[in-house]
């Protein structure tokens, strides 16, 4: 008994960082379905980003820009609905 109780603790402490590891994954997206360097621009313009550069990153477009606060950021967007993954401080 004590045992299933450890186990379903476990599971339930697992479980929610399971599903943020999988929403913020780059998904596997042919290359023919990838938004465009230029509109990726300017969704991040639209959220208040200012691009500077842009490459594909582990099945991301990953964007270097300045965040709205003048800080370095680098803002992985989802190539092929330009969702904005996360957010990584850009040192």
């Amino acid at each position: 008994m004590k045992t299933m109780l450890i186990a379903a603790a476990l599971a339930a402490l697992v479980a929610p960082a399971t599903a943020f590891a999988s929403s913020s994954s780059c998904p596997d997206l042919p290359r023919d379905q990838w938004m465009s360097d230029a509109q990726i621009t300017e969704k991040a313009k639209g959220l208040g980003y200012e691009v500077r550069s842009i490459k594909a990153e582990d099945g991301c477009l990953e964007a270097y820009a300045i965040d709205a606060k003048g800080k370095r950021v680098e803002v992985y967007f989802h190539p092929g609905t330009g969702e904005v993954l996360r957010v990584k401080d850009g040192g």
